[in-house]
């Protein structure tokens, strides 16, 4: 199964950099998933975690990504970018459509 989402090459080598700066352990992956949805809209969130039972697993240069199933629809068509300029740093969630 593919990756339902694009990494940039910055968002991926941020993402690396993090994990092997911060000691995080080598038995969690990167968690990308969405966080409510409704009138509010989607909010979307990144973080180290460990595997669970309903996570689909991606190897990516290195770095393990975990998807719950249930967020594919969700996340299908968005892009992981990072932005590091003058005026804002940090990953974002940019819809492609």
């Amino acid at each position: 199964m593919n990756l339902p989402l694009d990494i940039s090459k910055l968002a991926l080598a941020e993402a690396k950099n993090i994990f092997t700066h911060k000691g995080i352990d080598g038995n969690m992956g990167l968690r990308i998933g969405v966080k409510g949805s409704g009138c509010s809209g989607t909010s979307f969130f990144l973080g180290f975690d460990k595997q669970n039972e309903n996570d689909q697993v991606y190897e990516v240069d290195n770095l393990r990504i975990l998807i719950e199933k249930k967020h594919f629809l969700y996340l299908a068509g968005m892009k992981l970018d990072f932005i590091d300029n003058n005026n804002q740093r940090g990953f974002s969630f940019v819809n492609k459509n």
